[in-house]
């Protein structure tokens, strides 16, 4: 399961929002390889689900994973940072081994 904290969950539905997506649209999260660590983090909105998706609703956000990425992102938390160090998404996943410094790859 995926967390996502105020923050996000505020970004999320703004930008929502300003795509014009209707409740048919979730929050697609998932790992493909590459980054500077391996493997690397990917967002995006969707409204179809595919075959093996696993789906989680955290604070009124539904979230697809594939399952391979599924396995990677079990227990992360989805934050935004909007601070003066950088503004975006963070991943807190407790699977991650080690992290690259701008946090958008990891390894296992």
């Amino acid at each position: 399961m995926i967390t996502i904290t105020d923050k996000a969950k505020s970004k999320i539905d703004h930008l929502m929002q300003d795509g014009n997506m209707d409740s048919e649209y979730f929050l697609r999260v998932s790992v493909k390889g590459g980054g500077c660590s391996g493997l690397s983090y990917n967002l995006d909105f969707d409204n179809e689900s595919k075959t093996g998706d696993q789906f989680f609703e955290d604070k009124g956000i539904k979230i697809a994973l594939d399952m391979k990425s599924f396995l990677y992102l079990a227990g992360t938390e989805l934050d935004f940072s909007d601070g003066l160090n950088g503004k975006g998404f963070n991943f807190h996943n407790p699977n991650a081994s080690r992290s690259c410094g701008c946090g958008e790859s990891f390894s296992v």
